[in-house]
Parts: structure tokens; sequence; C-alpha cells
């Protein structure tokens, strides 16, 4: 318990002890708080969404698409690797914005085969006014954390998903 700051993961970690004192159940003490977070971040990061009439898969492919230099245009293929949206999620995620006039989708000029997609005039216009206050409620969120508090979690979060990203590309291999 650091910070002498009590919650639920304490309480639930303490019921384990009591339950199954043969089992070590630390790591719930980092991944149920990162799962509560988790919760409570999206439902914040929801609320902020929803002031421009997105959510954020729409918010992630049009982020995409505005940082994506110099003509705000990548493949569907390239846009679902560099956006935080599944291949299943793409096509209908693209449908809905282009229906609203935000992307455009076009063959390629370079491979008659594949296409593009493109951020509208209207698109960046909307992400141009959605980012900052996503940003405004990402500061607000961890406003608590001093700048080495930030810096040791960046740290850990980094470590954390790169031991996990190859233990998954590991599991893949075999299989």
């Amino acid at each position: 318990m650091l910070g002498g700051v009590r919650d639920d993961v304490d309480v639930i970690l303490e019921q384990w002890a009591e339950a199954r004192p043969d089992l070590d159940v630390s790591p719930m003490a980092i991944i149920g708080r990162i799962s509560r977070l988790s919760r409570m971040i999206d439902q914040e990061l929801k609320r902020t969404f929803a002031m421009h009439g997105l959510d954020a898969p729409s918010f992630d492919v049009l982020a995409t698409l505005r940082r994506a230099l110099p003509d705000h245009s990548l493949s569907p293929g390239d846009l679902m690797q560099t956006a935080m949206v599944t291949s299943g999620a793409i096509t209908q995620r693209l449908d809905k914005l282009e229906a609203r006039g935000l992307v455009t989708r076009a063959p390629s000029a370079v491979d008659g085969r594949g296409s593009r997609v493109t951020l509208t005039p209207a698109g960046r216009r909307l992400i141009d006014r959605a980012l900052p206050d996503h940003l405004a409620t990402e500061h607000r969120i961890v406003e608590g954390l001093t700048s080495r508090q930030r810096a040791i979690l960046i740290n850990a979060l980094q470590g954390m998903t790169s031991e996990l990203n190859a233990g998954i590309g590991q599991r893949q291999a075999r299989r």
C-alpha cells in the first residue's frame, strides 16, 4: 500500500491471502489496478469524445490520419496498424466516417488494387477541435503525478508492454 491510501484491490488481496495463503496473488495488485484505471480513463475520454460527436475508434482514426504527413492519407492496412483499431473494425469505422464526410477513400495511385484513406477538410477541422480537449482530459487524469512519478510510470509501462509483446510473439511463432 503505497502512499497510505487503501483501495478495493487491497481488500481483495487480503481476502485472497486468507482464502488461499498458498498462492502468490501479488500480480493482482498491479493488474487489478491497471484494469480499474483503464475503465476509469476510458469513461473520462468517452465523455470528451462525445462532446465532439466521436467515439474512441473514430477519434483514433481521425488522429492517425491527421498526423500522417504530408497529405493526411494512409492505406487501410497502414491505418489499421497505426490507429488503435482492429482489422474487423476498420471497414465499419471508415464507412461511418466517410458517410459523415470526414474521410474519403480512393484507389491508390501507386497500386490500383489498393486504396487510400484521406482526411477531408471537415475531418481535419473536427480533429483539430477535439484534440486540445482530449489532451486537456489526459492532463487532468495525470495531474496528480509528479514529473518523476510520470517518468517512472512511463518506463515501467514500456517495460511491461515490451515483455508482453515479446511473449505474445513467441507464442505466435510456436503455433
